[in-house]
């Protein structure tokens, strides 16, 4: 099938089903998911559990669309459960981490997504609006993978399941590299979250623990409906991105699997953009 062109948006399509055929890459591995209700979160819990792993989905918020996430997990097999947590508050992490031990008696697996978007021009940008993002989207995945690092530690290599002690993934943006503006908070966390993932990769990598990001660029979600949904709007985002197509969250949660599998035990400390090309300035692609 030819991609759309740019005069023709895209239309809005369900989710496949899952498929229960997936390599098993990560059978019998256990993996926490942040923001996993919804969205890109949705689609990486139940791409890893279609590759055998144990789902915790953490949620904040929406508890009938965490139960669903969890109910696909469990059809190919794997067991889930849901954990009520704000990433942001330390007592609720710890929390959510024992939770994850008792019932699985272990971690393999990190995936930091929960994040959000508080949006205004600079001048108008709120204090609140500032540190609730930042709260989220970094010191979110802080609090998370101290907790990660300090199990995986503990719990050391388990060569039956796989080559590395744990696997922390983050959930960036493009706008870790993008500036943005009118969503300065949202790209100064992305940003920040990037050296976060890089210094803590590069310390940890001794211990056999792989950290790495993923960097989604334009993804069909519901929270960004108003991006894609009228043909004007679609032709206008077509425009930044080469490949004339917007990203299926599927594509991350297939992208999560494979930087938390063995397949790729020699990658670590880098983001894997996963843009459709929107970071190859595609303002210059008629040259500029």
């Amino acid at each position: 099938m030819s991609p759309p062109t740019a005069s023709t948006p895209q239309p809005s399509a369900e989710p496949p089903p899952p498929s229960c055929h997936a390599l098993k890459l990560l059978k019998d591995q256990t993996a926490l998911v942040t923001g996993a209700s919804s969205g890109i979160g949705r689609a990486i819990a139940i791409a890893l559990g279609q590759a055998g792993a144990n789902v915790v989905i953490n949620f904040f918020g929406q508890p009938d669309k965490a139960l669903e996430v969890a109910e696909e997990v469990r059809r190919c097999g794997t067991r889930a459960i849901t954990v009520p947590a704000d990433v942001s508050d330390p007592q609720q992490v710890r929390v959510m981490f024992e939770r994850t031990v008792d019932e699985f008696g272990g971690l393999d697996i990190l995936v930091n997504n929960a994040g959000v978007q508080l949006d205004a021009a600079f001048e108008d940008l709120t204090l609140h609006q500032w540190q609730r993002v930042m709260d989220v989207n970094l010191t979110g995945p802080f609090l998370c993978a101290q907790e990660a690092v300090r199990l995986f530690t503990k719990q050391g290599v388990k060569p039956a399941l796989s080559c590395a002690a744990g696997k922390i993934i983050c959930i960036s943006s493009v706008h870790e590299v993008i500036p943005w503006a009118g969503h300065v908070n949202y790209a100064a966390s992305k940003g920040g979250l990037m050296l976060l993932m890089k210094s803590l990769a590069q310390e940890v990598a001794p211990r056999r623990i792989r950290v790495n990001s993923i960097a989604p660029g334009a993804i069909r979600t519901p929270i960004n409906t108003a991006a894609w949904s009228t043909r004007e709007a679609c032709n206008d985002l077509l425009k930044l991105i080469p490949q004339k197509r917007i990203g299926e969250a599927e594509e991350i949660g297939r992208a999560a699997v494979w930087l938390a599998s063995d397949q790729s035990d020699y990658v670590h400390g880098i983001t894997l953009f996963v843009d459709g090309g929107m970071t190859l300035y595609p303002g210059f692609e008629t040259g500029g």
